[in-house]
């Protein structure tokens, strides 16, 4: 053991000294921190990693494998500390192998060296550090052709980044009976960040894991031609009823949401907030400066009534604009040009500070709303979920909503970013292109950002004499308690959701009729019987269920009810609307990604000739990419 830490402990200075003269021409390995504002280096020749891997203890892992190296400890540097002497190898001289002394993780890739170059390739390690430990470490090694490894990296070969996103696990909603579970009670969901995220992988060429899949996200991506309200509520509330494409015996029902349209012209003012991480892992392409072209296109929809206001956080929170007409352009954008990414992520600093600010700008009768934009990546003050969650439950009692957007990869939260949007009485979308960041921020602005009522619920009365179970597709972290529907009271707590000018819902029932159940011993203790009309004196026996809906006016804190009946009958699959055959294949493409047991005799195929016969009009052009989507996902499937 002494003479393998004094070999290496000799590998080492030579290393820091850059002495080595065996092999002066050599590309010195660089070392790259995240906390430290210059890059650290090593230099490790060739020859000297041969020796180190000649010590008997130090034996190369086989080539074209993925392995775990000895665990390395490191002193890391936060923003604003005096930047202290960093030893990469310092774990294996001292053999540290606790979790608090060394490093999260390593990825190894061991790679053939191409013959026509010769033997060396040089390149990067990359350590990530923070709070004092490495989070990271990406090697690549070289195999010659004698079989001999190199401890120098191509510089052509970017290192690998360790995946830290993470996702809430859903359980999928079962088939349930109507004589054990009359009711479904569930809250409405306008966000779209799902189908956004499952594109972002897709595109990728990589499947995306199945808590990235939330199918009431993806169908609701989509806008469906529901009639526009002619009563005094801003809803209509549409039903279809046709077979399931995915299993013969079983019928399927969609329920749609409308929200009232209103001119541009006659919204009320907005009193915005942006809220912006602008920590270090915000600097990637596709995160702040992806949020800054977006903020742009929002910001020139904006006029002399608006005010909006900005305040960055990374270690601390700082106010980079306070309230601003909406008008003064000029001003707002300069502001955005100024912002740039480094430092920690202390999130809940930022907050508090966002909703003094809309507070203190507070328009009555307007839009007050915090625009949250981050990856999630929290990693200060107050971190937890739960307690993110306590906080904004706090802070919406003040009246200002939370819109939440999402960023880049590799580091991204989903599970953080959902929580805030679903406590804080707002709406999420995740931004993968400029061109969701228009869809979101432009095209869909007034949806977005004008809520049009608030605690919007759904609750349905199955008819036991007709349907012998159903299911709701999707809606999993939106269920209710059956008598939370009726209690004002409570719907604050529970998430219900806010539904915004002009936007359009969906949800699909899945349906076993009475006749294609399997065959149960009759209850003893329940007795079947049709519940005759009070009025008329007739039966319910032809109704399959009741739809109920529940919402708050915007000022009011006592809901409205209205309801509908969806009648049974027989129709034809090629007989129903396109928004429904499309809804369908939307909900069949979230099943086959989620690998559902419930899929019957559903496939890739079908649902993308499902897709093909339902695009219709499509001005946007969303569902031809859709088709696409499918048509690539079935190939990354194989």
């Amino acid at each position: 053991m002494k003479h393998r830490q004094l070999a290496a402990l000799f590998v080492l200075l030579l290393a820091l000294a850059g002495c080595s003269k065996e092999t002066p021409q050599k590309t010195p390995a660089k070392v790259s921190t995240s906390s430290t504002t210059e890059a650290q280096k090593a230099t490790i020749t060739k020859n000297e990693a041969e020796k180190k891997a000649a010590l008997p203890a130090q034996t190369a892992p086989p080539a074209a494998t993925q392995v775990n190296k000895e665990k390395v400890a490191a002193t890391g540097n936060s923003p604003g500390q005096k930047k202290t002497s960093f030893d990469p190898f310092k774990g294996i001289i001292e053999g540290a192998h606790s979790k608090e002394e060394a490093i999260q993780g390593a990825n190894v890739v061991i790679g053939q060296e191409n013959p026509t170059q010769g033997t060396e390739i040089a390149g990067d390690v990359e350590l990530n550090m923070t709070a004092g430990s490495v989070q990271a470490v990406n090697v690549v090694t070289a195999m010659s052709a004698d079989g001999d490894e190199s401890m120098l990296i191509s510089p052509s070969s970017p290192p690998m980044p360790l995946n830290t996103e993470s996702y809430n696990q859903l359980k999928e909603n079962s088939f349930l009976r109507p004589t054990a579970n009359p009711y479904s009670t569930f809250s409405v969901d306008v966000d779209t960040a799902s189908y956004s995220n499952v594109r972002r992988f897709i595109n990728a060429g990589q499947m995306p894991p199945a808590g990235a899949v939330r199918i009431e996200e993806l169908i609701n991506y989509f806008t469906y031609s529901y009639p526009q309200p002619v009563s005094e509520h801003p809803f209509s509330v549409t039903t279809e009823l046709g077979p399931c494409p995915w299993e013969d015996s079983h019928k399927l029902v969609r329920i749609g949401l409308k929200a009232k349209d209103i001119d541009k012209k006659e919204l009320p003012p907005s009193n915005l907030v942006f809220l912006i991480d602008v920590s270090g892992s915000m600097a990637d392409p596709n995160k702040l400066p992806l949020l800054q072209q977006g903020m742009k296109l929002l910001v020139r929809q904006l006029n002399e009534k608006d005010r909006v206001a900005m305040v960055v956080y990374a270690g601390n929170e700082h106010v980079v604009l306070e309230p601003t007409p909406g008008s003064e352009q000029q001003k707002i954008i300069e502001a955005i040009d100024s912002l740039g990414a480094g430092g920690s992520t202390h999130a809940s600093s930022g907050i508090i500070t966002a909703y003094q600010l809309a507070e203190q700008a507070f328009m009555p009768g307007g839009n007050n709303r915090i625009i949250l934009a981050s990856d999630g990546d929290f990693n200060v003050g107050v971190t937890s979920p739960d307690e993110l969650k306590k906080m904004i439950e706090e802070k919406r009692k003040s009246g200002v909503y939370l819109t939440v957007l999402g960023f880049g990869m590799g580091n991204y939260h989903d599970d953080t970013m959902e929580v805030l949007a679903d406590k804080g009485n707002g709406n999420y979308a995740y931004i993968d292109n400029l061109l969701e960041a228009k869809k979101v921020m432009v095209k869909e602005m007034s949806g977005t950002l004008f809520a049009l009522a608030k605690d919007v619920k759904i609750q349905v009365e199955f008819n036991p004499t007709k349907v012998g179970a159903y299911r709701l597709i999707g809606y999993e972290n939106r269920a209710l308690a059956d008598e939370d529907f009726n209690d004002d009271k409570k719907d604050a707590k529970k998430d219900a959701g806010e539904i915004g000018i002009g936007h359009t819902v969906t949800a699909l029932y899945e349906l076993i009729p009475i006749g294609a159940m399997p065959a149960v011993d009759p209850l003893k203790y329940q007795k079947k019987a049709e519940k005759p009309d009070e009025k008329t004196g007739s039966t319910y026996a032809n109704e399959l269920m009741t739809v109920k809906l529940r919402y708050k006016p915007l000022q009011s804190e006592k809901s409205v009810l209205l309801d509908t009946v969806v009648q049974d009958r027989d129709v034809l699959l090629n007989n129903t609307s396109e928004d429904f055959r499309f809804a369908a294949a939307v909900a069949g493409y979230g099943m086959l990604l989620i690998g559902t047991e419930q899929k019957g005799t559903l496939n890739w195929p079908q649902v993308l000739t499902l897709a093909k016969g339902a695009k219709g009009q499509d001005e946007e052009g969303y569902r031809a990419e859709f088709i696409r989507l499918v048509e690539a996902t079935e190939l990354l499937a194989k």
